[in-house]
């Protein structure tokens, strides 16, 4: 309404100013400023009036909107706080899951740490036992003594490996009679014959080779490599090869390591040939097992070929006795069928001839309506026979007859 009025004035102004203008210029500038004073005065008073209500309008309008804009952050605040909460509450939730997942991990972490602690613990101690062990077996091993005792528990190891038994499948420290020797082990073989062997062998040179350094390394090689031969040398000559004794030709020399008799081969290939030569059989624990599966073997089956030909001579024997006891048997059965046959004729056809009589004299005693046992002598029926009574005519006429 306050902007229709303001317009309504502004327009009848305009109205007079364009009426005074035509007036004339006098006139109309007098009633240009005339028109232009009351216009000014109107427009003055209107707009003081429409500002006044348009003030109050706006104010109103402006308190309205922002008591609604209010109402609306405020409920949008709280829509916010409370997603803010919820939020808060799970994180707040994930947070404790988290801390205790945390302390659960620093346990397990403790635990973990004390058990490592643990094994680091027991494996430093195993090594130090392992390092005394290595000390005390690398002096011992300096001792020839030792070393070849340390070599009959490695063959005995081997030896029990393979199932071999002392006593049956082999013989420890048996003299040989002929040659006066005693070889560490002797294995018994088929036909009578028998392989030795020996276990001792030389290791301090190999020993010094492992610690040498440098230059010194090759010495202790080839000193090593030297005592092999020579220990080669020194089985041959023991008369463990004797043919009087029963012996193959070949004689089994030990080495108890698997490093030591890879280290031979690889540091010269010839010893293996000059052991050959010499009719000496070098092997490591391994070889050893197949040596001893081989002979096993060849044990088992010259024992199964004799436990067979004995089984087939037994068979022989067998099968003469049978052969013998169905003769026997054969015999007994034709005497058996010759008294079944006896047996069947008598109770065939002699029975049948034997009873044909009794059945006629059946019928005759029935006829005569005789009792059993009355013509027995001396019977009571005999008696009545003789002395018949009156009136009855079959035993009158017996008594006439």
């Amino acid at each position: 309404m306050e902007y229709i009025l303001f317009f309504a004035g502004l327009l009848a102004g305009f109205l007079l100013a364009w009426l005074v203008y035509r007036a004339g210029n006098r006139e109309r500038e007098k009633a240009l400023r005339d028109v232009y004073a009351t216009s000014r005065d109107s427009f003055s008073r209107l707009s003081l009036e429409a500002l006044e209500k348009n003030s109050h309008f706006f104010l109103s309008l402006a308190g309205e909107t922002l008591k609604g804009q209010a109402e609306m952050g405020e409920k949008a605040l709280t829509g916010k706080q409370q997603m803010i909460d919820a939020g808060l509450d799970a994180m707040n939730r994930e947070v404790a899951r988290l801390k205790d997942l945390v302390v659960e991990l620093e346990k397990d972490r403790e635990n973990k740490f004390g058990q490592l602690t643990g094994e680091l613990k027991r494996a430093m101690e195993e090594t130090a036992r392992l390092q005394e062990t290595a000390a005390a077996l690398k002096s011992a091993l300096a001792d020839s003594r030792v070393r070849g005792q340390w070599g009959e528990r490695m063959a005995e190891d081997v030896l029990r490996l393979a199932g071999f038994v002392e006593g049956i499948n082999y013989h420890k420290q048996k003299t040989q009679k002929e040659a006066g020797t005693r070889p560490d082990y002797t294995f018994p073989l088929p036909q009578g014959l028998k392989v030795n062997m020996d276990v001792k062998f030389p290791l301090a040179n190999y020993l010094a080779f492992l610690e040498a350094e440098g230059g010194e390394r090759e010495g202790c090689r080839t000193r090593f490599l030297r005592d092999v031969r020579a220990r080669i040398r020194e089985v041959t000559g023991r008369d463990y090869i004797t043919p009087a004794e029963g012996t193959v030709d070949y004689v089994i020399l030990f080495i108890p390591n698997e490093q030591v008799y890879a280290f031979i081969n690889e540091a010269d290939s010839t010893v293996l040939d000059f052991a050959l030569q010499n009719r000496v059989i070098i092997c490591s624990p391994l070889t050893l097992y197949a040596i001893l599966a081989v002979i096993r073997q060849a044990v088992d089956n010259f024992n199964l070929e004799k436990t067979a030909a004995r089984v087939l001579s037994l068979m022989g024997a067998f099968y003469k006795q049978w052969e013998e006891y169905v003769r026997v048997m054969e015999k007994m059965g034709r005497r058996l069928e010759d008294a079944r046959r006896e047996y069947e004729s008598l109770t065939g056809t002699r029975r049948s001839q034997l009873e044909k009589p009794l059945r006629e004299i059946e019928d005759l005693r029935r006829a005569g309506n005789l009792e059993m046992g009355e013509f027995l002598p001396g019977s009571p029926g005999e008696e009545k026979g003789r002395g018949a009574e009156p009136g009855d005519p079959e035993k009158e006429e017996d008594q006439a007859g």
